[in-house]
């Protein structure tokens, strides 16, 4: 051995030396199971409150950077213009039902009522058909009659013209006294019975034909009867279709009710509307409502910042990410309480890089490509209880470190 490396200061240099590597050595072995970012930031839920309905602004009852309860009232409408929309709604639902009830009472008195009516045609055609078979008898006996007197006429004209001829006759044997008066006055008295029976049976002829023509008549007005009963009895068979019809204005009338009734829960909705609430816990900020201002459906009216659930969103080299998953500790510094250190752990990397969700994302298929090391961004939550007082903020510069071991 030579006598330099025998000497003290000799072995004191060259144990420092040793340690120093194995310090290195130590050094690298733990950085390369870490990974970490100055290029992040706390994030939380900003919910922007808007309104839902046009109207006018009563009351604000938030100012910016008041912590707020899930359900509070933020801001109140006018609501009067919408409890008279209210109102109507309610009317006109009253009037559409009242409408369907007397269509649905309708439905039942219509279909008892057709029937009744055809039955009643169908008796009246029986009876007018009736009436007409016994007026075509009445024609028919008439019509015998008739025949009867006219031939019993033909016959006492007959009669009378043989009892005339026979007159003449014994005229002239009077005249010459071949023949009684008496038996002239007999044959005389004969021949005036048989005018009086020709008189008779045309008498008896002309009240047949005065019975044929009322039995005529009466068929005439049989038969108007039968029309008449088959025009109502057509009428009466109508019936169902009126009843489909009335059924068809009856469904129309239920749904009139269910769209007063859609009509009324929008109203009710709208009216609802003008009360404002928070949908969730946390922080008023960036206010621009004001009373008496007039606001628009969608109009931004404040943010609600969720300070009660934060996390860290890290946005890491793409080179970095290859090791990291979700579940693996990792520490976060936050700058705004000088480095103090919170727990965490890997919630989740997200599916794209950050310049693909920009406004205007990177097309390097066109012109010419220039590589830049994108950033790939990771969601960082906190172990429960790390800030009690809810001092972080969205915003807020961080200093992540992932252990990936």
């Amino acid at each position: 051995m030579p006598a330099f490396a025998r000497h003290p200061r000799f072995r004191l240099v060259a144990g420092l030396a040793v340690v120093a590597v194995v310090v290195v050595l130590v050094w690298m072995w733990i950085a390369s199971g870490r990974e970490s970012t100055d290029d992040a930031q706390i994030d939380a839920h900003v919910t922007p409150i808007a309104a839902r309905v046009a109207g006018t602004v009563a009351k604000v009852a938030a100012e910016d950077n008041q912590r707020v309860d899930a359900g509070q009232v933020l801001v109140e409408l006018d609501p009067r213009d919408f409890e008279v929309a209210v109102a109507k709604a309610r009317a006109e639902l009253a009037d559409a039902e009242a409408t369907a009830q007397a269509a649905r009472s309708g439905v039942p008195i219509s279909t008892t009522t057709t029937a009744a009516n055809v039955t009643t045609a169908q008796g009246s055609l029986i009876q007018a058909r009736s009436g007409v078979d016994e007026a075509q008898k009445e024609i028919e006996a008439a019509q015998a009659r008739v025949a009867t007197a006219r031939a019993k006429e033909r016959e006492a004209e007959a009669d009378a013209a043989n009892a005339a001829k026979n007159v003449e006759r014994l005229r002239g044997l009077l005249a010459k006294d071949e023949v009684s008066q008496q038996q002239f006055d007999a044959a005389a008295t004969t021949a005036d019975a048989q005018r009086a029976a020709v008189d008779s049976a045309r008498a008896q002829v002309t009240e047949a034909e005065a019975e044929l023509r009322v039995a005529e008549s009466h068929l005439v007005q049989a038969q108007a009867g039968e029309q008449q009963a088959l025009a109502g009895l057509r009428t009466a068979q109508t019936g169902p279709e009126q009843v489909t019809a009335m059924q068809a204005r009856a469904q129309a009338a239920e749904a009139g009710v269910s769209l007063a009734k859609a009509a009324l829960q929008q109203a009710e909705l709208n009216l609802g509307y003008t009360t404002i609430r928070a949908p969730s816990a946390g922080v008023v900020s960036h206010r621009s409502v004001e009373v008496g201002q007039v606001v628009q459906p969608g109009q931004p009216l404040l943010a609600l910042v969720a300070i009660e659930d934060v996390w860290v969103t890290a946005n890491f080299k793409e080179t970095q990410v290859a090791d990291i998953h979700p579940g693996q500790r990792a520490t976060v510094k936050v700058d705004a309480f000088g480095g103090r250190t919170f727990e965490g752990h890997v919630d989740s990397v997200a599916p794209a890089t950050g310049a693909r969700f920009s406004l205007l994302p990177p097309e390097n298929a066109t012109g010419n490509f220039v590589k830049v090391v994108q950033r790939v961004p990771v969601k960082i939550v906190l172990e429960p209880g790390q800030d009690p007082e809810h001092q972080l903020r969205p915003g807020m510069s961080a200093e992540p470190t992932i252990h990936l071991r």
